[in-house]
């Protein structure tokens, strides 16, 4: 997986920051999206985030996720 691959989520994940949702349960299972970042260092130090893949989707929303939570379309 690289930026710019184009995934979907193929695991049930549940966010509270979907637009027109907010605060409420939304689950992305079987969304696509583009990975528009995969964070692995900062600064030029290395860091081992919990979520570093970082997928936009349509509607402004974006989200993080683990490598194992997305597959390639």
């Amino acid at each position: 997986m690289k930026i710019g691959d184009r995934v979907r989520v193929k695991e049930s994940v549940v966010v509270y920051h979907y637009p027109g949702k907010k605060q409420q349960p939304f689950d992305v299972k079987g969304m696509e999206g583009e990975v528009m970042a995969i964070m692995t260092e900062h600064k030029g130090r290395p860091i081992s985030p919990n979520l570093p893949v970082l997928v936009k989707f349509e509607k402004r929303f974006k989200a993080h996720f683990q490598q194992q939570e997305l597959e390639t379309v």
